[in-house]
């Protein structure tokens, strides 16, 4: 019995290493979703705050809408074609160098922002730099970097990352209007500048070079489903499930910003107060984490393809009651909507990139991934410009919802007809 006793105890010994060694993975995992939650939120809510500069930068140098919207137009541009630079300089230099980059440059847009005098000088801050800035703290990093610690469950993890869309606009955009009525705008952009750069500093200090590594259990382990398929970026660009993920980010994206980047200015033109349109609109960020999540969790219930379609199909529904709301515009009508659209606002995202990230998987997905992304930051630009052009020209909102509302049906038809994204 004595001589048992050693290897019983260097069982039970190795035994609680491991269970102690795969808690701290867990809560290094949970600290990783928590630090991409939080710069997801900083990026989203930063660069969406600029529908409620619209108006004041409108007025204060009489621009009409569609020249105000090319600001915002031009950040989603360049964040889409970003995306691939993306995610090459992640796998060459990490996540450290990545995230400041992305936070470096959102603090220098706002205070160059902050005393610009001519449109070029917002496209060039708010429109080029934040639009880089966002993609280098955004969906393309975080998930790659997600990727190595959750693994089978990253839709799941992308859905509270994604979610951070509405803490964003929950808080940043109530907070936007605040501080714009009480210092004004420029003076709003500064403290956004200055307050973006202070963070660089806890960024540089973080253990990346343990967050970059991966969860030990996931490198030592194999997925006995997972089958590297040798997929390059030519090869991709080949199949009909990459242009069928492209089309769907990029009709999406228009649809949806055509109308996210004047819901305030319809709003307040609909006759609601400025800050009660800010905080409305900032509440689809409350409804927003329910949506991603409720329909993340449908994908494992009634199947991806199903969860995707219901969403559209409560997407639609939203904007019909926007369009009510012009005609009737009343507390019930405007819950209604942000609860429709906001709660949908991006809530097919994680289950698109994991649909994408199945699909493609292998050595270059984050290279693929991010060239299928520049889908969704073209269509944001295009919806998001088209819109402002169409409401100058009509000088209502009509057409701009009839051109949103087709932009989404198109966004759909994938998950319809495609057979790679019906299965």
């Amino acid at each position: 019995m004595d001589q048992n006793t050693p290897r019983e105890t260097s069982a039970e010994a190795n035994k609680e290493h491991g269970s102690a060694s795969q808690q701290g993975a867990v809560r290094t995992a949970l600290v990783v979703l928590g630090l991409c939650f939080t710069l997801a939120v900083l990026g989203r809510g930063l660069s969406d705050s600029f529908t409620v500069f619209l108006k004041p930068i409108s007025e204060s140098f009489g621009w009409d809408r569609a020249q105000v919207v090319s600001i915002y137009s031009l950040t989603w541009l360049v964040s889409g074609l970003t995306a691939p630079l993306v995610g090459r300089l992640f796998d060459h230099s990490g996540p450290r160098i990545v995230y400041a980059l992305g936070l470096f440059l959102l603090g220098s847009a706002f205070l160059i922002a902050a005393h610009a005098q001519s449109l070029w000088q917002f496209q060039i801050s708010i429109g080029l730099c934040v639009g880089i800035g966002v993609a280098f703290i955004g969906n393309v990093p975080n998930t790659i970097l997600l990727g190595r610690w959750f693994g089978p469950k990253l839709p799941t993890a992308m859905a509270v990352v994604y979610s951070a869309m509405g803490g964003g606009v929950l808080v940043l955009l109530p907070a936007s209007q605040l501080l714009i009525d009480h210092l004004g705008w420029r003076e709003t952009y500064q403290l956004y500048g200055f307050a973006a750069l202070a963070l660089l500093v806890p960024l540089m200090l973080l253990p990346w070079r343990m967050f970059a590594a991966g969860s030990p259990q996931m490198t030592k382990r194999t997925d006995p489903d997972f089958i590297d398929n040798g997929w390059t970026l030519a090869s991709a660009m080949r199949h009909h499930a990459f242009w069928a993920l492209f089309s769907t980010f990029f009709f999406t994206a228009v649809g949806m910003y055509a109308i996210a980047a004047q819901i305030v200015a319809y709003l307040i033109d609909a006759g609601f107060p400025p800050l009660q349109a800010a905080t409305a609109w900032g509440f689809s960020g409350v409804v927003l984490v329910f949506g991603m999540l409720g329909v993340s969790a449908l994908d494992g219930m009634i199947g991806r393809r199903p969860s995707v379609l219901l969403s559209y199909a409560i997407s639609i529904v939203g904007i019909l009651l926007l369009w009510l709301l012009q005609y009737y515009p009343n507390i019930i009508l405007l819950t209604g909507f942000v609860v429709c659209f906001g709660s949908m606002m991006g809530s097919r995202g994680p289950l698109i990139t994991a649909t994408a990230m199945k699909i493609f998987r292998g050595k270059r997905v984050g290279t693929i991934f991010g060239t299928i992304s520049i889908g969704s930051g073209l269509g944001s630009a295009f919806g998001s410009w088209s819109g402002g052009l169409i409401h100058d020209v009509t000088h209502g909102y009509n057409l701009l919802l009839v051109f949103a509302l087709a932009s989404v049906i198109l966004g759909m038809i994938p998950f319809l007809i495609v057979p790679a994204l019906r299965e």
